[in-house]
């Protein structure tokens, strides 16, 4: 799997759970908040799907941005505060019902593929020092 295609990846993810927001988000609401949480009148399905286009937002970067290994390293570190985010508001404080976690599963889709694309990378630039 070639670094871009990884890119791609990541981009998918975005794509996917910030398409949902942005075009269900009454849906997205209805899924993974508690009931106590869905109420708000028209602000919270708005606000979920500026939260879609945001995440399609930040798909487009991760899908036309060059990616370093750098890049690839440092957008991993930066995922691993949602993980709090998301064990804080699923277990700690219920926000979230258990299929919110599905929020959980896209960063560790996308941690794991920056991984790859990290070693892949830094396997290549090593490659290219020998040479």
């Amino acid at each position: 799997m070639t670094p871009q295609r990884i890119q791609y990846l990541i981009a998918l993810v975005f794509f996917i759970l910030g398409g949902w927001a942005t075009l269900f988000p009454q849906h997205v609401i209805d899924t993974v908040l508690l009931p106590e949480y869905r109420v708000g009148g028209r602000i919270l399905p708005f606000m979920m799907a500026c939260f879609g286009a945001q995440a399609l937002l930040a798909g487009l970067f991760a899908a036309f941005a060059r990616f370093t290994a750098t890049t690839f390293l440092v957008y991993g570190i930066a995922l691993l505060p949602f993980f709090g985010f998301n064990y804080y508001f699923t277990f700690h404080d219920p926000v979230f019902t258990q299929m919110g976690l599905i929020d959980a599963l896209g960063n560790i889709v996308m941690l794991m593929l920056c991984y790859i694309g990290w070693r892949k990378l830094k396997a290549s630039e090593m490659t290219d020092k020998r040479k």
